[in-house]
């Protein structure tokens, strides 16, 4: 057994939404909009208890798998974050609580009165001591008003914010026939982009929202196993990277709970676009699946995974080989 091998430290996870675990074998019928559905019927049946006995479980399985840090993208109610923050602590695991804005849709349990209510949440969950990050859910969700005041107090307090855009062609043409414009667009003329800010899935972005997540400095969290479990399509990986937008990588559904196969995924994504290999370098992966996630959390530290050498995925290969192999070649139970 040795330290995880050098530059490819412990994998931070953004936006598990660890309810949606229990959905697992349960919704493989109907399309994005069904599996929807029963997300949040399911929501909605999550109390404080059921939360922090079910979260706890979940997270251990991610530190196991070799998830050291999560950015829970929570919007299941104020009680319910408390208890999501309680199983991190009990499961050894980093967190950072993306409390999710929200303003229309959804369950009435996941919505705010106004962004004033919003905000008087998060101040409170600060002050209770808890890393916090801001969560417009979508353009969905949050109407122009709600994003413009999130975007703002995001910003005075230098808060990591997170949203939701492009991962479904409905979304952008509902967006164009409400607002004129398209998802990301929406967002940045609202002020909420930036060097803290992270969409979430991005599959269907064109060039022009791209372009604004370079200008801005903002980032992508890819999470191509759920994107594929949902049929989502294909994120563009080579015309981000293009651009030099940071990506990170996210459990989000947890489907399947395994930071080397969301990388090896992306990087399969880029080559079957490409018809080439080694679209995305191997120590862009790495960075992709551990600093880029760190910095989407605003975490400038966070503990290291390790790795069994001696795995029989690993054995017998020297460590430039090893780092590759890491992966091209293994599954998460090489972590331990």
């Amino acid at each position: 057994m040795a330290r995880l091998i050098a530059s490819a430290r412990g994998e931070p996870a953004h936006d598990p939404r660890l309810r949606q675990r229990a959905l697992r074998g349960r919704t493989e019928g109907g399309d994005f909009w069904a599996w929807r559905d029963a997300m949040l019927e399911l929501a909605g049946q999550q109390t404080p208890e059921r939360v922090r006995t079910g979260y706890e479980q979940v997270y251990r399985e991610m530190r196991a798998s070799g998830y050291t840090a999560v950015g829970e993208f929570h919007y299941l109610g104020f009680e319910q974050a408390l208890a999501a923050a309680e199983a991190a602590r009990a499961a050894g695991i980093t967190f950072v609580l993306l409390y999710v804005a929200y303003a229309r849709g959804g369950l009435e349990r996941m919505r705010q009165a106004s962004p004033a209510e919003y905000l008087n949440q998060v101040e409170n969950l600060r002050e209770r001591g808890l890393e916090v990050g801001l969560a417009p859910h979508s353009v969905r969700a949050c109407p122009p008003q709600w994003l413009a005041q999130v975007g703002r107090y995001a910003a005075d307090h230098e808060l990591a914010l997170h949203v939701h855009a492009d991962e479904q062609p409905r979304e952008i043409e509902e967006c164009i026939e409400e607002h004129g414009i398209r998802p990301i667009e929406l967002l940045a003329k609202h002020g909420c982009l930036g060097p803290r800010t992270t969409i979430v899935h991005a599959t269907h972005a064109d060039d022009a929202e791209l372009d604004l997540l370079a200008e801005t400095g903002s980032r992508i969290c890819v999470c191509p196993t759920t994107e594929a479990n949902l049929g989502d399509g294909y994120f563009p990986v080579e015309r981000a990277l293009e651009r030099d937008i940071g990506i990170c990588i996210g459990s989000d559904s947890n489907v399947r709970i395994d930071p080397l196969e969301e990388q090896r995924e992306l990087e399969g994504i880029a080559r079957r676009t490409a018809l080439r290999r080694n679209v995305v370098p191997l120590d862009m992966l790495h960075r992709i699946g551990a600093g880029e996630g760190a910095a989407a959390l605003g975490l400038e530290r966070w503990p290291d995974a390790e790795v069994d050498l001696d795995h029989p995925s690993l054995a017998g290969l020297d460590e430039p080989a090893a780092r590759a192999a890491l992966v091209f070649g293994c599954s998460a139970d090489v972590f331990v």
